[in-house]
């Protein structure tokens, strides 16, 4: 039988009923993450006291979009602005002014992969920040393996495609990120990784039939792994919820942050977090993982194909 949708009720619960994190716990979230948790404060208090986002953006002489890029956790917070917004806000605390501006300052740190710039697509940025704050990440793949899932010879396979023209050194550097996000799965307080692939990932040999196969052996020994769950979905399935295309859905620990479903293009990326629009790729992920292989099969098909090649 395949697995229950949703996932397991310890991942879940332990994700959405942490109290909210404090400047003393930061140690996994990074700035991303940290600007969405002050931005939803302040959307907090601002809607508290019934001031508009025209009247807070007047208070730090700025137009309406940036308390809503604010509110959204998408820009930088300056220290006066945020002490003004206080004051129109009515907070007087000193512990909390303390609180929101300590985050402020920790969400304005580089994370470790900012010095990756130079070779790391703007619109790639933000989902790696998100990544590493996430508590669950469930995704769909229709092509490739996902990264936080990849040998290093296969992520080579995959980055060179289509980067005849790159110079070598380069094309190493964005493998070394790619692998250096895998640290992630290692962490104490690793994320909840549900990934979900088309049986085509898993047929195309990318790199040749050796990296294909330490492709294959690995994501059999991350299936020992009580926080991964893998599933094939077999050609015979045919036509089903995903069949759009990949995308990933990335949920937080803290409670006051939406998830945000994240879908990569050609050159360029696409977030969401609009509660509907969030709402309809997790009614498809939960539905592709009944039609899916279960774990268990999963690993069948996985050893099957080994021998196969």
């Amino acid at each position: 039988m395949p697995p229950a949708p949703h996932p397991a009720p310890s991942a879940s619960a332990d994700a959405r009923t942490s109290p909210p994190l404090g400047a003393a716990g930061a140690a996994r979230t990074g700035p991303t993450a940290l600007r969405m948790m002050v931005g939803a404060q302040l959307r907090r208090l601002r809607e508290r006291s019934g001031i508009s986002r025209e009247e807070a953006a007047d208070a730090i002489r700025a137009t309406h979009s940036k308390i809503s890029r604010l509110e959204l956790g998408r820009s930088g917070f300056k220290q006066r602005d945020l002490l003004d917004l206080l004051d129109l806000y009515g907070v007087g605390g000193a512990a909390e002014r303390a609180t929101l501006l300590e985050l402020a300052r920790q969400a304005g740190e580089p994370g470790w992969w900012q010095r990756y710039q130079d070779v790391m697509p703007g619109w790639l940025e933000p989902y790696i920040g998100l990544e590493q704050a996430a508590a669950v990440i469930r995704s769909y793949e229709v092509q490739f393996v996902h990264g936080l899932m990849q040998t290093e010879d296969y992520a080579r396979a995959v980055i060179s495609i289509g980067a005849e023209h790159m110079p070598e050194n380069e094309t190493e550097r964005r493998v070394v990120l790619r692998l250096s996000r895998q640290r992630l799965l290692a962490a104490p307080d690793r994320p909840r990784l549900w990934a979900v692939l088309d049986e085509a990932v898993l047929r195309r040999p990318l790199g040749g039939r050796q990296v294909m196969r330490g492709q294959l052996r690995h994501l059999l020994e991350l299936t020992e792994d009580p926080a991964v769950t893998l599933q094939v979905v077999p050609f015979r399935v045919g036509a089903h919820p995903a069949a759009g295309g990949p995308f990933t859905i990335l949920r937080f620990p803290q409670p006051d942050l939406p998830d945000v479903v994240y879908l990569e293009q050609l050159n360029s990326a696409l977030y969401l977090d609009k509660p509907e629009e969030v709402r309809g790729y997790l009614g498809a992920m939960d539905r592709l993982c009944v039609v899916a292989e279960s774990a268990e099969r999963t690993r069948e098909t996985l050893r099957e194909l080994l021998r196969e090649m």
